[in-house]
Protein backbone atom coordinates (compact mmCIF):
# COMPACT_ATOMS: atom_id res chain seq x y z
CA UNK A 1 0.00 0.00 0.00
CA UNK A 2 2.78 2.34 1.28
CA UNK A 3 5.14 1.41 -2.18
CA UNK A 4 1.94 2.38 -4.26
CA UNK A 5 0.40 5.30 -2.47
CA UNK A 6 0.49 8.51 -5.18
CA UNK A 7 2.61 11.08 -4.77
CA UNK A 8 1.80 14.53 -5.52
CA UNK A 9 3.30 18.12 -5.93
CA UNK A 10 0.28 19.31 -4.02
CA UNK A 11 1.56 20.16 -0.05
CA UNK A 12 -1.62 21.59 0.60
CA UNK A 13 -3.61 19.06 3.25
CA UNK A 14 -7.57 19.88 4.58
CA UNK A 15 -6.52 19.86 8.14
CA UNK A 16 -8.98 22.64 8.95
CA UNK A 17 -11.84 20.96 10.66
CA UNK A 18 -11.99 18.06 12.95
CA UNK A 19 -14.60 15.54 11.79
CA UNK A 20 -13.91 12.60 13.88
CA UNK A 21 -17.50 10.98 14.47
CA UNK A 22 -17.76 9.14 17.55
CA UNK A 23 -19.73 6.25 18.13
CA UNK A 24 -20.69 6.61 21.81
CA UNK A 25 -24.27 6.93 22.72
CA UNK A 26 -22.79 9.66 25.80
CA UNK A 27 -20.40 12.20 25.93
CA UNK A 28 -18.81 13.81 29.14
CA UNK A 29 -20.59 16.50 31.28
CA UNK A 30 -18.98 19.10 32.07
CA UNK A 31 -16.91 19.42 35.20
CA UNK A 32 -13.64 21.01 33.91
CA UNK A 33 -14.79 24.52 34.21
CA UNK A 34 -11.60 26.99 35.71
CA UNK A 35 -13.69 29.35 38.44
CA UNK A 36 -13.41 33.24 37.54
CA UNK A 37 -11.99 32.90 34.13
CA UNK A 38 -13.99 35.18 32.51
CA UNK A 39 -13.42 39.17 32.32
CA UNK A 40 -9.49 37.62 33.52
CA UNK A 41 -6.86 40.21 32.10
CA UNK A 42 -4.75 37.88 32.07
CA UNK A 43 -3.04 34.78 30.28
CA UNK A 44 -4.71 31.35 31.66
CA UNK A 45 -1.91 28.54 32.73
CA UNK A 46 -3.41 25.65 31.89
CA UNK A 47 -1.66 22.44 34.20
CA UNK A 48 -2.20 18.82 33.55
CA UNK A 49 -0.58 16.72 36.26
CA UNK A 50 -0.77 13.62 37.57
CA UNK A 51 -0.28 12.88 41.58
CA UNK A 52 2.94 11.96 41.06
CA UNK A 53 4.21 15.21 39.27
CA UNK A 54 4.62 16.80 43.31
CA UNK A 55 3.55 19.63 45.04
CA UNK A 56 2.50 22.88 42.77
CA UNK A 57 2.78 25.09 45.29
CA UNK A 58 5.74 26.90 42.79
CA UNK A 59 2.77 28.46 41.04
CA UNK A 60 2.30 30.54 43.84
CA UNK A 61 4.65 32.70 42.63
CA UNK A 62 3.48 33.05 38.94
CA UNK A 63 -0.01 33.95 40.34
CA UNK A 64 0.04 37.70 39.30
CA UNK A 65 1.11 36.65 36.07
CA UNK A 66 -1.21 34.06 34.76
CA UNK A 67 -5.24 32.61 35.64
CA UNK A 68 -3.84 29.60 37.03
CA UNK A 69 -6.53 26.12 35.61
CA UNK A 70 -4.58 22.74 37.62
CA UNK A 71 -5.82 19.96 36.57
CA UNK A 72 -5.07 16.67 38.23
CA UNK A 73 -5.71 13.44 36.14
CA UNK A 74 -6.03 10.78 38.17
CA UNK A 75 -7.64 12.86 40.69
CA UNK A 76 -11.02 10.79 42.22
CA UNK A 77 -13.68 12.37 40.38
CA UNK A 78 -16.18 14.41 42.01
CA UNK A 79 -19.69 14.55 40.29
CA UNK A 80 -20.86 17.25 42.44
CA UNK A 81 -18.65 20.15 41.31
CA UNK A 82 -17.88 21.27 38.00
CA UNK A 83 -14.33 22.49 38.63
CA UNK A 84 -11.02 20.92 36.99
CA UNK A 85 -11.94 17.67 36.67
CA UNK A 86 -10.93 15.42 33.54
CA UNK A 87 -13.27 12.76 32.63
CA UNK A 88 -10.16 10.41 32.39
CA UNK A 89 -7.08 9.62 32.47
CA UNK A 90 -5.97 9.04 28.98
CA UNK A 91 -3.88 10.69 26.69
CA UNK A 92 -1.18 12.39 28.80
CA UNK A 93 -1.40 15.87 29.12
CA UNK A 94 -4.19 16.09 26.21
CA UNK A 95 -7.23 15.23 28.30
CA UNK A 96 -6.81 18.18 30.59
CA UNK A 97 -5.96 20.52 27.62
CA UNK A 98 -9.03 19.42 26.27
CA UNK A 99 -10.73 19.77 28.76
CA UNK A 100 -10.22 23.01 29.27
CA UNK A 101 -10.59 24.55 25.85
CA UNK A 102 -14.44 21.90 25.87
CA UNK A 103 -15.33 23.82 29.55
CA UNK A 104 -13.91 26.77 29.07
CA UNK A 105 -14.30 27.76 25.31
CA UNK A 106 -16.79 30.90 26.06
CA UNK A 107 -14.20 32.33 28.76
CA UNK A 108 -10.79 32.23 26.95
CA UNK A 109 -8.94 34.77 28.21
CA UNK A 110 -7.85 37.99 25.77
CA UNK A 111 -5.00 37.50 26.25
CA UNK A 112 -4.56 33.42 25.51
CA UNK A 113 -3.45 30.85 27.33
CA UNK A 114 -0.35 28.75 28.37
CA UNK A 115 -0.53 24.88 28.66
CA UNK A 116 2.11 23.10 30.39
CA UNK A 117 3.19 19.98 32.19
CA UNK A 118 2.31 19.17 35.71
CA UNK A 119 6.02 18.96 37.42
CA UNK A 120 8.56 22.08 38.15
CA UNK A 121 11.75 20.38 37.22
CA UNK A 122 11.43 18.06 33.43
CA UNK A 123 14.26 17.34 31.09
CA UNK A 124 12.11 19.18 28.30
CA UNK A 125 11.82 22.47 30.07
CA UNK A 126 14.47 25.11 27.80
CA UNK A 127 16.70 26.45 30.69
CA UNK A 128 19.71 24.97 31.72
CA UNK A 129 18.76 23.91 35.10
CA UNK A 130 15.24 22.84 33.62
CA UNK A 131 12.98 24.70 35.90
CA UNK A 132 9.51 25.71 34.50
CA UNK A 133 8.91 28.54 37.42
CA UNK A 134 11.91 30.16 35.76
CA UNK A 135 10.84 29.69 31.97
CA UNK A 136 7.00 30.86 33.00
CA UNK A 137 8.73 33.93 34.67
CA UNK A 138 10.17 35.39 31.78
CA UNK A 139 7.41 34.18 28.79
CA UNK A 140 7.01 37.31 27.05
CA UNK A 141 3.37 35.75 26.00
CA UNK A 142 2.48 38.57 23.65
CA UNK A 143 5.67 38.41 21.74
CA UNK A 144 5.44 34.96 21.60
CA UNK A 145 1.73 35.02 20.13
CA UNK A 146 2.85 37.69 17.73
CA UNK A 147 3.97 35.77 14.69
CA UNK A 148 1.38 33.44 14.21
CA UNK A 149 -1.09 33.14 17.41
CA UNK A 150 1.06 29.94 18.76
CA UNK A 151 4.53 29.19 19.42
CA UNK A 152 5.71 25.85 21.42
CA UNK A 153 7.71 26.63 24.69
CA UNK A 154 11.10 25.09 23.38
CA UNK A 155 13.40 26.77 21.03
CA UNK A 156 16.51 24.16 21.35
CA UNK A 157 15.96 21.50 18.40
CA UNK A 158 16.93 18.46 20.39
CA UNK A 159 14.50 16.13 20.72
CA UNK A 160 12.06 17.20 17.77
CA UNK A 161 10.93 16.25 14.68
CA UNK A 162 12.28 19.82 13.34
CA UNK A 163 15.91 18.68 11.82
CA UNK A 164 14.85 16.59 8.86
CA UNK A 165 17.65 13.96 9.74
CA UNK A 166 15.88 12.66 13.16
CA UNK A 167 13.43 10.86 11.83
CA UNK A 168 11.94 10.02 8.05
CA UNK A 169 8.73 11.15 7.01
CA UNK A 170 5.89 10.06 8.91
CA UNK A 171 4.21 8.50 5.89
CA UNK A 172 7.64 6.45 4.49
CA UNK A 173 7.47 3.05 4.40
CA UNK A 174 10.70 2.96 6.54
CA UNK A 175 9.06 4.29 9.37
CA UNK A 176 6.25 1.84 9.19
CA UNK A 177 9.40 -0.84 9.04
CA UNK A 178 10.58 0.64 12.60
CA UNK A 179 7.59 0.25 13.45
CA UNK A 180 7.27 -3.38 12.93
CA UNK A 181 10.54 -4.10 14.24
CA UNK A 182 10.05 -2.06 17.49
CA UNK A 183 6.60 -2.38 18.60
CA UNK A 184 7.67 -1.32 22.42
CA UNK A 185 9.37 1.90 20.66
CA UNK A 186 6.42 4.60 21.39
CA UNK A 187 8.28 7.45 19.15
CA UNK A 188 8.16 4.69 16.21
CA UNK A 189 4.56 3.27 16.60
CA UNK A 190 3.22 7.13 16.99
CA UNK A 191 5.08 8.30 14.05
CA UNK A 192 3.49 5.06 11.65
CA UNK A 193 0.05 5.82 13.00
CA UNK A 194 -0.01 9.72 12.47
CA UNK A 195 -1.10 9.76 8.48
CA UNK A 196 -4.04 7.30 9.61
CA UNK A 197 -4.91 9.61 12.20
CA UNK A 198 -4.50 12.84 10.63
CA UNK A 199 -6.90 11.96 8.05
CA UNK A 200 -9.00 10.12 10.51
CA UNK A 201 -9.44 13.44 12.54
CA UNK A 202 -9.56 15.83 9.91
CA UNK A 203 -11.93 13.66 7.02
CA UNK A 204 -14.39 12.02 9.14
CA UNK A 205 -15.58 8.44 8.26
CA UNK A 206 -14.33 9.09 4.47
CA UNK A 207 -10.85 10.46 4.00
CA UNK A 208 -8.89 10.56 0.56
CA UNK A 209 -9.24 13.70 -0.90
CA UNK A 210 -11.11 16.53 0.20
CA UNK A 211 -13.41 19.09 -1.89
CA UNK A 212 -11.28 22.21 -2.56
CA UNK A 213 -8.89 21.92 0.82
CA UNK A 214 -6.20 19.45 -0.42
CA UNK A 215 -5.04 16.01 0.41
CA UNK A 216 -5.82 14.58 3.84
CA UNK A 217 -3.57 11.48 3.93
CA UNK A 218 0.29 11.88 4.07
CA UNK A 219 2.56 11.10 0.90
CA UNK A 220 5.54 8.82 1.31
CA UNK A 221 7.59 11.90 1.21
CA UNK A 222 5.51 13.76 3.23
CA UNK A 223 6.73 15.00 6.46
CA UNK A 224 4.86 16.55 9.99
CA UNK A 225 8.17 18.93 11.67
CA UNK A 226 7.16 20.17 15.01
CA UNK A 227 8.60 20.57 18.43
CA UNK A 228 8.92 18.34 20.96
CA UNK A 229 6.60 18.20 24.14
CA UNK A 230 3.35 19.69 24.08
CA UNK A 231 3.86 22.40 26.17
CA UNK A 232 2.68 25.97 24.46
CA UNK A 233 1.11 29.14 24.34
CA UNK A 234 -1.89 29.99 22.07
CA UNK A 235 -4.16 33.22 21.27
CA UNK A 236 -8.04 33.00 21.49
CA UNK A 237 -8.46 33.65 18.21
CA UNK A 238 -6.84 30.84 17.43
CA UNK A 239 -8.43 28.82 19.70
CA UNK A 240 -11.29 30.37 18.64
CA UNK A 241 -10.95 29.27 14.41
CA UNK A 242 -12.53 25.57 15.69
CA UNK A 243 -15.53 25.51 16.66
CA UNK A 244 -16.44 24.03 20.35
CA UNK A 245 -17.78 21.03 18.79
CA UNK A 246 -14.32 20.28 17.11
CA UNK A 247 -12.73 19.95 20.43
CA UNK A 248 -15.39 17.81 21.71
CA UNK A 249 -14.70 15.51 18.65
CA UNK A 250 -11.12 15.38 19.35
CA UNK A 251 -11.65 14.59 23.07
CA UNK A 252 -13.70 11.65 22.24
CA UNK A 253 -11.45 10.28 19.61
CA UNK A 254 -9.14 10.08 22.94
CA UNK A 255 -12.27 8.57 25.00
CA UNK A 256 -13.54 5.89 22.30
CA UNK A 257 -9.98 4.47 21.90
CA UNK A 258 -9.66 3.83 25.85
CA UNK A 259 -9.71 0.35 26.98
CA UNK A 260 -11.97 1.36 29.54
CA UNK A 261 -14.66 3.19 26.84
CA UNK A 262 -16.51 0.40 27.32
CA UNK A 263 -16.46 -0.74 23.58
CA UNK A 264 -14.69 -3.85 23.39
CA UNK A 265 -11.79 -4.27 20.64
CA UNK A 266 -13.99 -5.99 18.13
CA UNK A 267 -16.86 -3.12 17.61
CA UNK A 268 -14.55 -0.38 18.09
CA UNK A 269 -14.70 2.71 15.74
CA UNK A 270 -12.36 1.97 13.61
CA UNK A 271 -10.86 5.57 13.58
CA UNK A 272 -10.59 6.05 16.94
CA UNK A 273 -7.18 6.77 18.59
CA UNK A 274 -5.03 3.51 19.46
CA UNK A 275 -5.78 2.01 22.23
CA UNK A 276 -1.97 2.81 23.54
CA UNK A 277 -1.70 5.77 25.81
CA UNK A 278 1.75 6.55 25.07
CA UNK A 279 0.77 6.51 21.25
CA UNK A 280 -2.45 8.40 21.60
CA UNK A 281 -0.74 11.29 23.52
CA UNK A 282 2.41 11.35 20.98
CA UNK A 283 -0.45 11.73 18.37
CA UNK A 284 -1.39 14.98 20.06
CA UNK A 285 1.56 16.20 20.94
CA UNK A 286 2.07 16.68 17.05
CA UNK A 287 -1.68 18.31 16.52
CA UNK A 288 -1.24 21.55 18.53
CA UNK A 289 0.48 23.51 15.64
CA UNK A 290 -1.82 22.15 12.75
CA UNK A 291 -4.60 22.87 14.99
CA UNK A 292 -3.66 26.68 16.14
CA UNK A 293 -0.88 28.22 13.58
CA UNK A 294 -2.17 30.67 11.54
CA UNK A 295 -2.16 29.79 8.22
CA UNK A 296 -2.40 32.59 5.25
CA UNK A 297 -4.11 35.92 5.34
CA UNK A 298 -7.52 35.08 5.17
CA UNK A 299 -7.20 32.86 8.46
CA UNK A 300 -5.55 36.12 9.83
CA UNK A 301 -8.51 38.31 9.06
CA UNK A 302 -11.10 35.78 10.02
CA UNK A 303 -10.99 33.86 13.15
CA UNK A 304 -14.10 32.04 12.79
CA UNK A 305 -14.31 28.19 12.91
CA UNK A 306 -13.67 26.84 9.45
CA UNK A 307 -12.57 30.03 8.06
CA UNK A 308 -9.19 28.82 6.30
CA UNK A 309 -8.93 26.55 3.24
CA UNK A 310 -6.14 24.15 3.84
CA UNK A 311 -2.64 23.93 5.65
CA UNK A 312 0.46 24.33 3.41
CA UNK A 313 2.44 21.79 4.93
CA UNK A 314 6.44 23.59 3.67
CA UNK A 315 4.95 26.79 5.27
CA UNK A 316 3.87 25.11 8.52
CA UNK A 317 6.67 23.10 9.20
CA UNK A 318 8.65 26.30 8.58
CA UNK A 319 6.52 27.98 11.44
CA UNK A 320 6.32 25.18 13.56
CA UNK A 321 10.79 25.43 13.92
CA UNK A 322 11.89 28.75 13.85
CA UNK A 323 15.30 29.14 14.37
CA UNK A 324 16.67 28.86 17.98
CA UNK A 325 18.22 32.32 18.49
CA UNK A 326 14.91 34.12 17.23
CA UNK A 327 12.88 31.47 19.91
CA UNK A 328 15.35 33.02 23.06
CA UNK A 329 14.81 36.57 21.79
CA UNK A 330 11.28 36.38 21.27
CA UNK A 331 9.87 34.37 24.13
CA UNK A 332 12.48 34.23 26.96
CA UNK A 333 14.27 37.92 26.17
CA UNK A 334 17.58 36.43 25.66
CA UNK A 335 18.83 37.96 22.55
CA UNK A 336 22.04 38.67 20.58
CA UNK A 337 23.07 34.68 21.60
CA UNK A 338 26.29 33.58 20.92
CA UNK A 339 27.09 30.03 19.89
CA UNK A 340 24.46 29.76 17.51
CA UNK A 341 26.23 28.07 15.00
CA UNK A 342 22.93 25.80 13.64
CA UNK A 343 19.92 27.08 13.54
CA UNK A 344 18.06 24.56 16.39
CA UNK A 345 20.51 24.95 18.89
CA UNK A 346 22.84 27.93 21.00
CA UNK A 347 25.72 26.61 22.80
CA UNK A 348 24.71 27.45 26.94
CA UNK A 349 21.19 27.33 26.64
CA UNK A 350 20.48 23.48 27.10
CA UNK A 351 21.28 20.67 27.39
CA UNK A 352 19.86 17.55 26.59
CA UNK A 353 20.38 15.28 29.65
CA UNK A 354 21.27 11.63 29.45
CA UNK A 355 18.36 9.30 28.47
CA UNK A 356 15.73 12.19 28.66
CA UNK A 357 15.90 12.36 32.59
CA UNK A 358 16.90 14.43 35.36
CA UNK A 359 18.89 13.04 38.22
CA UNK A 360 16.51 11.43 41.08
CA UNK A 361 17.39 13.94 43.51
CA UNK A 362 17.31 17.01 41.02
CA UNK A 363 14.27 18.63 42.26
CA UNK A 364 15.72 18.24 45.81
CA UNK A 365 19.12 20.05 45.23
CA UNK A 366 17.48 23.20 42.93
CA UNK A 367 14.58 24.28 44.82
Amino acid sequence: MYLNRQQSNNKTFAWTTIRYKTTSTTLPNAHGTCSGLAGSSKPALVMARVAADGDFKWLDTLADLYHLCIYTADAPIDTSSTHLQVPANRGHEAMAYLTFLIDNYANIPAAGAVFIHGARWAWHNDALDYDNAFLLASLNVSGALAPSGYHNLRCDWSASMCEISSAPPQGSLETHLNAMLEPWNARAASDAALPHALAALFGGDEYAISEGGGRLLLGRADAVRAQCCAQFVVARDRVWQHSHDEYVALRQWLLDGSSDSGINERSQNKNAAPRDDLVAGRILSYLWHILFMQQGESNAQNSLPGAYGGVDLERLNTLACPHADECYCRLYGRCNLEGCKTPGHCRGQYLLPPGFRLPDDWAATHS
